[in-house]
This record gives C-alpha cells, structure tokens and sequence, in this order.
C-alpha cells in the first residue's frame, strides 16, 4: 500500500478498498460519496477490479463487503451517497469491454474481452442499483433517498427496441435515524426564479468528460449538494473508489478534508496531479519497513 499524504487535508491510498478500509478507525470520516465500477462495463487491467465478477450475486456480495466496512469507519451521524449503473443481460454474450490505454504507465496494451459470461437473460434489465440498496438496507444501513441523476446529454444508443437511457441512480443512507443533514444550505430557485424552495430527488447535470480519464467521470455540480449537506464544515470525505479524484476535488474546494482509495495505478496517478500532490512522501509495502 501506498500512502501519500497532502499538505491541505488530504490522503491518498493505493490498493484495494476493503483492504485499506479495514486499516481505518471507527468513525473517521463524515461523509462517503463514491461510484462503483459497473457490472461488465470495462477491464481495467488491475487484478482484484471489481466488475469483472462470473457472476450478480458475486459482484453484489463483493460491494457489499466494502460498503460494511465502510459504515464502520461513518460517523455515526455520517451519510454515504452511492451513485450506481444499471445493465441488461447479454445472454451468452460477455458483459466485460477492454478499457481505454493510457498514454503513459504499465498499462498500456488493451487486455482481450472478458469471455466469461453472467448468463442472464439477453436483453432483460438487471435492476443493480436496486438489488445493491436492498442488500445494504437489510445489512443495517437506512435507505433515505432515492435520487434521479438525469443527464440532459445522455450517451447516444443505437437500439431501437426501447426509449434512450438518460439517468442513473443515486442513493443516500446514514447509520442512524438522526445524521448530519443541512436542507438549507442546498436550496434552489422555485418556479418564480426567486424563491428558494427545497432540492428535490431528480438532479439535471450534465456529464463531464475529464480527457485524461478516457471517459466521462463525476461531475462537479453532481457531487457539490452531497457534500454540502451531508459533510459537516471541515469534515471528512472519504471515496473508496475514487478513481480521477473528483470527490476530493469538490471536497477541499468546498472546505473539507478528503480520503481517496483507488486500487489502479494510472488513476491514482491522475488524481495525484489534479489534486496537486507532490511526488510520493511515503511508501508503506507489506512486510518492508518505510
């Protein structure tokens, strides 16, 4: 494991989430807002990637092993914001698609699709976000919001069998019946333009592509109300997969510290440079002294 820590309040960790979430203290961080990979959506090249499990109930009990250690590191008036992809079976066919390269890192050639099939129903939707909110819910956590992400600019589809995609999913829990939680502080325009009523559950915000990502990662303006309302000021915000470090981009700028673990290397490094990190302070490996 690799332990960079930043000057302005935040730490980088590279490695596996449940690993790494396992070496933190109880109650240490105020918020968690993260998304997960999706099912079958790419092969990153790094083992131990979740998505790339033979099977639903596979990839479900493996998220659902982060997301319990995650709650132990929750304060107990903390909240978890989970932003989650849906997917339809492919029968026979596999979910998995290669990754983009990356211009520089280990990673380079494009690893062959996955050929190992979850072998549901071709066509049928899986209803993931779901599935994975019922688990956690009966695991203890409080299901509080459902959120619709609506993107006014959805990826283009080319089926014809059914209406374009142009949402996902985000869910908030907390610990307990009573969290931290300020309604006022996220409040929007009414009808008249003028008058601030309160959020709502469906959020229009654009995608954002971030180049060096290779694809389209968190935007700003989706993850500022979460962190706003649900992070106390100069609280802690922790993303278990934090990929390009969008989380903790909006984090600090919003005046809170920031936790990322992120397992790939060539994230890690992207992060690093748009959080302004400087080259490595400390090195921690298993079995070896700093």
């Amino acid at each position: 494991m690799i332990t960079e820590h930043h000057k302005d309040g935040a730490a980088l960790f590279l490695g596996d989430a449940l690993e790494n979430l396992t070496l933190m203290a109880d109650g240490s961080v105020d918020c968690i807002i993260t998304s997960p990979p999706y099912l079958g959506l790419r092969d990153y090249g790094v083992d131990g990637q979740i998505g790339l499990e033979e099977t639903l109930d596979n990839y479900l009990e493996n998220l659902t092993a982060v997301f319990m250690e995650a709650r132990r590191v929750l304060a107990d008036d903390g909240t978890f914001w989970l932003n989650i992809g849906d997917t339809y079976g492919r029968g026979s066919r596999p979910l998995t698609q290669p990754a983009q390269t990356f211009e520089k890192g280990r990673n380079k050639e494009k690893r062959p699709q996955d050929s190992r099939s979850l072998r549901l129903r071709n066509k049928s939707l899986i209803g993931i976000p779901w599935k994975l909110a019922f688990a956690l819910q009966d695991r203890g956590w409080l299901l509080r919001s459902e959120i619709i992400w609506h993107k006014p600019n959805p990826t283009p589809e080319a089926i014809k069998d059914r209406v374009t995609r142009a949402h996902e999913t985000v869910f908030m829990f907390s610990k307990q019946e009573k969290y931290h939680f300020d309604v006022e502080i996220i409040k929007e325009p009414g009808v008249d333009g003028e008058t601030m009523v309160r959020k709502k559950d469906v959020w229009t915000v654009p995608t954002k592509s971030y180049k060096e990502a290779h694809f389209a990662t968190f935007p700003d303006s989706l993850i500022e109300p979460m962190i706003r309302s649900g992070c106390k000021p100069g609280g802690v915000v922790l993303d278990p997969f934090s990929g390009s470090g969008t989380t903790g981009l909006v984090a600090l700028r919003e005046g809170r510290k920031y936790v990322g673990i992120e397992l790939n290397p060539e994230y890690m490094e992207i992060q690093r440079n748009r959080l302004g990190f400087p080259e490595p302070e400390i090195y921690l490996f298993e079995g070896d002294a700093a």
